[in-house]
């Protein structure tokens, strides 16, 4: 199975159509674990899409409450293999002093379908002091509409395999600034989240960020850790994401396809004070 792209592999398969059956290639999408180590101290595993491994390791430093501010990331580390690829062991030198012990015992795991997997239990995620984004923060609807568009477009990989999910960051004049794919929605969270703060832009307050799939509690959560005031999903919301957002103010926004959406908190974001019910 010869790999395209770091994230793009080619592969044989049988296709069956109305009783014929033919060999065909197809591509997938490439699932690799990457190793996070503080130092040389593992801290967790992933299962990702490989591509923006630094990014990933910064973003989920950073929406996992374990840094507060950019400074604090004095290098991230990614040797080469002997093949010329990327290694699956991203090493984070940190300021002295930024990240306690204790940290290393939260034994964090995510696999591609759970962003959260390993915690002690979800309360403590929401009891990390999160705070409210920019309530300021107003999106025209109509605008809102030609995102899922544009996030397909922007969805290379995903073109190809089918197989990956994304996470598109928009201003507020609707410019598209950063798409990222993974295997892992989560995992195309942090990796906007680790492309904003290696770049300087957090908190991202002036921001709608688009996911493909669902919009999960981990997806929440993240969204908020990195100042996001809106967040909007091709799918459905779960329960826990939707009290999340309500308690903390976050505009939730649901089956945006076509000229529709749906949204389960934070509507004066995005809808007319005049059509409110």
């Amino acid at each position: 199975m010869p790999a395209l792209r770091n994230n793009v592999e080619l592969t044989q398969v049988i296709e069956w159509e109305s009783g014929q059956s033919r060999r065909v290639e197809d591509f997938l999408a490439t699932e690799e674990p990457l190793e996070i180590r503080i130092g040389k101290s593992p801290l967790t595993v992933t299962m990702r899409t490989p591509g923006h491994d630094r990014e990933l390791a910064a973003g989920f430093l950073w929406t996992e409450g374990l840094v507060e501010a950019r400074e604090q990331i004095l290098a991230l580390h990614q040797n080469e293999t002997e093949i010329g690829a990327k290694s699956n062991v991203v090493e984070v030198e940190l300021d002295e002093g930024s990240f306690e012990p204790r940290d290393m015992q939260r034994n964090f795991f995510a696999a591609s379908s759970c962003g959260i997997c390993g915690k002690a239990s979800i309360e403590a995620i929401r009891n990390r002091g999160l705070r409210a984004p920019n309530r300021d923060f107003k999106i025209d609807p109509g605008m809102l509409c030609e995102f899922p568009g544009r996030l397909r477009e922007g969805q290379e990989a995903f073109g190809r395999t089918g197989g990956l999910h994304a996470a598109a960051l928009f201003n507020a004049a609707g410019e598209l600034l950063v798409v990222r794919e993974d295997i892992g929605r989560h995992n195309a969270v942090d990796k906007v989240a680790g492309w904003a703060l290696l770049s300087g832009s957090l908190p991202l307050s002036e921001h709608v960020l688009m996911v493909s799939g669902r919009g999960g509690f981990e997806i929440a959560q993240k969204a908020l850790a990195a100042g996001v005031p809106v967040v909007a999903s091709v799918s459905a919301p779960s329960s826990l994401a939707v009290k999340l957002a309500r308690e903390l103010n976050l505009t939730l926004i649901g089956f945006l396809r076509g000229h529709r959406f749906v949204v389960y908190a934070g509507h004066e974001r995005c809808i007319p004070a005049a059509v409110r019910v």
